[in-house]
């Protein structure tokens, strides 16, 4: 999944073979699915413009499309041999790059699609994530060989030793915002963080995550590392300390594949094999903070309902109940839930206008003067 540059669309790819376009507000489908691929769509990319998207797919190939029409540009159906994991653009918009269960790395013209020079090759299987460096100079990716390597954009040329630590696939690596460290996250259930100059391990591994780690991805600001598993969580960490930073977010059905934040840092943005897209607030919403004596709103608030409808709090008190018909399909924190093919009723708590505390007939009786 991305966004748009310009934060009005979130973009996802499927294993029902389309690309999607969703208004970022409304959660709304924005014109028809893109139909080109004849597999599963593992990775999407919006230009830097914003103008067009690329996909990648388990068909072999790269498209191509205009954001606006949703017309096909163009198909890079020549070059690898395997299944396409991971597809994204240079800073500059210029290149376009994608990883393969060919074990190779392939540089593109955006243009006109011809390959740039020869395959970057040196991992010993499936390549599952790239990215490119803010400044573009350097390629990263992670491999089903459990190492990250750093590549020159330019030459191709592999630069240092492999990254090497984790225990299990590389299966997500990103750059921090200003290209100092690189993090990635792997079926061992960790997340690493590796200095970007040197490749040197920065610090112990982030461990939380109860199944292996599918995507991780800092905040615009680079304040936090967000990382999603097949465990079905979302865990938020503070980019500099490793600590985790509140409960994890907890609402999809199956494991969550993709995530991304929205480009003012508000929002994340996760796709899971539930069929279904969550947005989340990253941090709480002015709204919801109470005013007068009332405590402020609690992540335990956020918990997911007993067999009667009950969320209770750490101690096992009862903080407020939810009716059992409206607990199938039941999301929160999130704040939009778009299905895409799911059947099932998505149900959100609104604490919009939640109150509690010693003062909350006070609230009542004044917001009612």
């Amino acid at each position: 999944m991305t966004y748009s540059p310009d934060r009005r669309r979130i973009i996802s790819g499927s294993a029902d073979t389309t690309i999607r376009m969703w208004d970022a507000e409304t959660g709304a489908a924005v014109g028809k699915p893109l139909q080109g691929h004849t597999k599963f769509v593992r990775s999407v990319a919006c230009s830097p413009n914003g103008r067009h998207i690329i996909s990648g797919s388990n068909d072999g190939t790269i498209h191509k499309w205009d954001v606006e029409s949703g017309a096909a540009v163009m198909k890079f159906s020549e070059g690898h041999t395997e299944l396409i994991n991971s597809v994204a653009y240079s800073p500059n918009g210029q290149r376009i790059i994608s990883g393969s269960d060919d074990r190779a790395i392939r540089v593109w013209d955006a243009e006109t699609g011809a390959a740039i020079g020869e395959p970057l090759n040196g991992h010993t299987s499936d390549v599952l994530s790239i990215a490119y460096s803010p400044n573009g100079q350097h390629i990263i990716s992670g491999s089903s060989d459990r190492t990250i390597r750093i590549w020159d954009a330019e030459t191709g040329v592999a630069i240092g030793r492999p990254l090497e630590g984790h225990a299990g696939n590389v299966r997500s690596v990103a750059y921090s915002p200003d290209g100092q460290h690189i993090i990635s996250g792997s079926s061992d259930r960790t997340i690493r963080i590796w200095d970007g100059g040197t490749g040197a391990l920065v610090g112990m591994p982030l461990e939380g995550h109860a199944d292996g780690v599918t995507a991780v991805i800092y905040s615009p600001n680079g304040q936090h590392i967000i990382s999603a598993s097949f465990d079905r969580t979302i865990r938020i960490w503070d980019a500099t300390s490793g600590a985790a930073i509140g409960k994890p977010l907890i609402a999809h059905a199956d494991s969550v594949n993709s995530i991304v934040c929205s480009p003012d840092g508000q929002h994340i943005v996760s796709g899971s094999w539930d069929t279904t897209i969550h947005v989340w607030e990253i941090l709480p919403h002015p709204s919801i903070q109470p005013s007068l004596s009332c405590n402020q709103i609690h992540a335990e608030f956020y918990a997911q309902p007993d067999a009667n409808g009950w969320v209770r709090d750490s101690k096992n008190g009862l903080l407020y109940c939810v009716p059992t018909d409206c607990c199938t399909g039941l999301h929160s924190p999130a704040l939009l839930t778009i299905p895409p093919t799911s059947h099932t009723r998505s149900v959100a708590l609104d604490f919009e206008d939640f109150v509690f505390g010693t003062s909350w007939a006070e609230i009542f009786n004044s917001a009612n003067a």
